[in-house]
């Protein structure tokens, strides 16, 4: 037998979706590539990006251990547990830069609402799993209520960039639930409505700084404009082919702010040019394709909503950094799906594509039994 043939049912008896961790794996070592230039050749920030690579693929193996009915029977668990956390942030979280949103355990900061990201879509989707689809609107109004909680609790934070993440991935599962779209019409009613009352009495100064340098950078072209106008800079320089690996003016003379986060695909359009901006596309859409295929063919209502919620935070999360970093969106800090460097973001993002994983190699399982 061959070794591919081997292969393959190892992985299979481990829960690990062969295509998907082939496209995440890609994916990583396009980071790893990026992160030694935007870190300006540092080998120890490579060594620690390493390491928490290595421990959230051990946390994706692990949840795609984990059957789906269980993840659904503990979804209420972790959403009360995140909404408990959520208080004691605002009762005694440390603050730092003005923002309350960690609480100190000793050997660690932790930012529950990063964990709301991934127990919001589980939630609604356990909510619904029971349902006959479309749902009632009485249990259309109570999800958008399970929504409405941990969203305010994080925006009071403040984290607007967080909640707003955190309400996208909760509507998404509630639209694939099967919400009707005059009910979308009437929220987006609602949204405009609201506008100039979030920006008179909801928005903090910064919040609002930050608007207004989106529409107009180069009013404060030395201050908060700074950022994003050196970004713009980074990307259009880097034309179709690129200046070459550690030859982007930009990162490598410290111009670009946060090269190795939120601005890493700067690099990457400065060094690597439109070129490598399609290969990072390219394996971007396999992984969304993939992630897709197995929620088309998942069997249960919880299945097919939490799967989709995932596969289409995905995309939604690159489209909000890099119009972030190209100037198209308003800077929030969201960094750029399994390339930037970080731990948090890393792990939590793997945690969801194990519970994929989990749904796509687990057989049909009877829920709340």
């Amino acid at each position: 037998m061959s070794d591919s043939k081997q292969v393959q049912p190892f992985l299979v008896r481990c829960h690990i979706d062969l295509p998907l961790l082939l496209g995440l794996l890609m994916t990583l070592g396009m980071s790893l590539f990026v992160l030694y230039s935007a870190s300006g050749q540092h080998v120890e920030m490579l060594e620690r990006q390493i390491i928490r690579t290595s421990l959230a693929f051990l946390a994706m193996i692990f949840v795609a251990q984990i059957p789906p009915k269980y993840l659904a029977k503990s979804a209420i668990y972790a959403y009360i547990i995140c909404l408990i956390f959520l208080l004691l942030v605002e009762l005694v979280g440390d603050i730092s830069k003005g923002a309350q949103r960690w609480l100190n355990i000793g050997f660690m900061r932790l930012q529950p609402s990063e964990f709301l990201k991934l127990t919001m879509p589980l939630t609604i989707a356990a909510f619904f799993a029971k349902e006959t689809l479309p749902p009632r609107k009485i249990n259309l109004i109570i999800a958008f209520f399970l929504l409405a909680i941990p969203t305010v609790l994080i925006a009071l934070q403040p984290d607007l960039g967080t909640a707003i993440l955190v309400a996208t991935s909760g509507f998404i599962a509630i639209f694939l639930a099967g919400l009707s779209f005059w009910w979308i019409g009437t929220g987006v009613l609602l949204g405009a409505t609201a506008l100039p009352i979030m920006w008179n009495y909801v928005l903090h100064d910064y919040q609002k700084q930050r608007v207004l340098t989106f529409l107009n950078p180069e009013s404060d072209p030395l201050g908060s404009g700074y950022h994003i106008i050196q970004s713009k800079i980074a990307i259009g320089s880097g034309g179709i082919y690129g200046k070459g690996w550690l030859q982007g003016s930009q990162s490598q003379l410290d111009f670009l702010p946060e090269p190795h986060t939120d601005f890493i695909f700067a690099v990457l359009a400065e060094e690597t040019g439109l070129i490598g901006f399609f290969i990072l596309m390219a394996i971007y859409l396999f992984i969304f394709a993939r992630c897709i295929y197995i929620t088309v063919n998942a069997r249960t209502n919880f299945d097919r909503i939490l799967a989709g919620t995932y596969s289409f935070t995905l995309p939604f999360y690159i489209f909000i950094n890099i119009g972030m970093v190209s100037g198209i969106l308003p800077v929030v800090g969201v960094p750029l799906p399994m390339v930037s460097y970080g731990g948090t973001s890393m792990i939590i993002l793997a945690i969801t594509f194990g519970m994929i994983m989990s749904i796509h190699t687990h057989k049909k399982q009877t829920y709340f039994s």
